[in-house]
């Protein structure tokens, strides 16, 4: 073999976990460059582009995606209470030329499998190896009587992809009156970011307690009955802004009519199986699914909704050679139970994966063992913050959550008999760490 030996190609994936790692010495200069087509600018897309440049930059890569600036859906919460600059979410592609990217500004219109190719709206056509799918989510509007796209881009916005919708759930958060009622309407699991509507109704709760609304009401309507960090969000809610029926904000679960099945957008109305709920301002989440290039092909088989993967190296179970990362797969049992997250960090994380194998595979060296990682930071005002660490390893060809070193943070220290509060300072150095971990991901993925 050439200057790409299997020692040089562990040491790569060992500098790979970092932010910055070194180049690595042309692979295959000799032969035919390998070629990969990234579908999707996210996290996950954007991290698997540069990494598969940086680790072998013999390596030709495409990436297409729309947009032309990537705006991030993690801590954009913040963005609604003001307590963020949304332009600090936001970036573009230019770290990724520099890495001999090619970056193709387009949608994608039709995968062919068999012949490997990819066309865009624009009329161009992309030969692929393999082909790397991070097309995120798209929403089933129609699962909510009375809602549409329509809706969601003018009067009921679910701005669970951040950018416009977000700047427009703020505009209506600062119109509504004093003892106004702002309900959060959550989709029934899985859906991007657990904790996500959550974190919103806490953020919703911080502005409304220092901008004249202290009689205004958070109503969460779930059609789940637990949700992710659930004692961590109940503890702050109830010491930050009240809880319960009595406090600002208000949770009700799927087992107390919480899952809202119908919408009036004139009179501004949720309706469950048993009530109806009057707001001033509806944040409603519809169900969502893997994105349309990842349906269109076939690929979204679990449930209809999500794409399988094979857990040693995200590639889909039912196509060879393309492989699936982000919001849009799920991966086995972990599907039924929600453990895989659908997360900004998993996302990359999978990307590596998915990374490591192609230079194993387009190198004939063995596949590599994964291990996965995920982060997850919530902030509910601007000195209090709590996480989430998971690890997981594969295991006959199964992920296994792997508890030594996984773990949240903890509602309260001492022992069950005898429980201490957690002194404030751990909940202002964790919102103070979500910051810096934004800014870490962000030039992890896309500097």
């Amino acid at each position: 073999m050439n200057a790409f030996d299997r020692r040089t190609f562990i040491k790569a994936l060992a500098a790979a976990s970092g932010a910055s790692i070194l180049s690595i010495p042309n692979a295959h200069a000799a032969k035919t460059r390998a070629r990969v087509v990234v579908v999707g600018g996210g996290y996950g897309g954007a991290t698997a582009a540069k990494y598969l440049r940086l680790l072998d930059a013999s390596i030709d890569v495409t990436l297409i995606e729309r947009e032309t600036r990537y705006t991030s859906c993690p801590l954009s919460n913040e963005v609604i209470s003001g307590e963020r600059e949304i332009k600090t979410l936001q970036v573009g592609y230019k770290g990724l030329l520099k890495h001999g990217v090619k970056v193709v500004h387009d949608e994608v219109t039709e995968v062919d499998p068999a012949k490997k190719i990819v066309t865009t709206a624009g009329g161009k056509h992309f030969a692929y190896d393999a082909l790397v799918l991070s097309p995120g989510v798209d929403f089933n509007y129609a699962a909510v009587e009375g809602y549409s796209e329509q809706l969601a881009q003018t009067k009921l916005p679910h701005a669970w992809k951040a950018g416009p919708q977000t700047l427009l759930l703020k505009k209506q958060l600062q119109a509504m009156p004093d003892g106004g009622k702002f309900i959060i309407a959550v989709p029934k699991g899985p859906f991007r970011c657990p904790p996500g509507p959550y974190e919103r109704a806490a953020q919703v709760a911080l502005y409304c307690k220092y901008h004249g609304k202290k009689k205004a009401k958070v109503l969460i309507l779930d059609a789940n009955d637990s949700f992710s960090k659930k004692p961590l969000f109940e503890q702050a809610w109830k010491e930050l802004y009240g809880y319960g029926p009595d406090g600002m904000i208000e949770w009700t679960s799927a087992a107390n009519d919480g899952a809202v099945t119908r919408v009036d957008a004139e009179s501004m109305t949720c309706f469950t199986g048993f009530g109806d709920h009057k707001g001033d301002v509806i944040n409603l989440i519809p169900p969502h699914h893997a994105g349309k290039v990842a349906k269109n092909l076939g690929l979204a088989t679990f449930k209809d909704k999500w794409c399988e993967v094979k857990p040693e190296s995200m590639e889909s179970t039912k196509q060879k050679d393309i492989y699936v990362i982000g919001d849009a797969c799920v991966g086995g049992e972990l599907a039924t139970n929600n453990a895989f997250p659908k997360s900004a960090h998993m996302a990359m994380t999978q990307a590596k994966v998915v990374v490591a194998n192609l230079i194993a595979k387009f190198n004939g060296l063995p596949p590599p063992v994964p291990v996965y990682t995920n982060t997850c930071y919530s902030v509910v005002a601007p000195d209090w913050g709590f996480s989430v660490v998971h690890l997981y390893r594969v295991e006959n060809g199964q992920w296994v959550y792997i508890k030594a070193g996984s773990g949240i943070s903890p509602v309260t220290f001492g022992t069950k008999e005898a429980p201490l509060p957690v002194p404030r300072i751990y909940r202002k150095l964790e919102a103070e760490y979500a910051d810096g971990w934004l800014r870490n991901v962000l030039a992890d993925a896309f500097a």
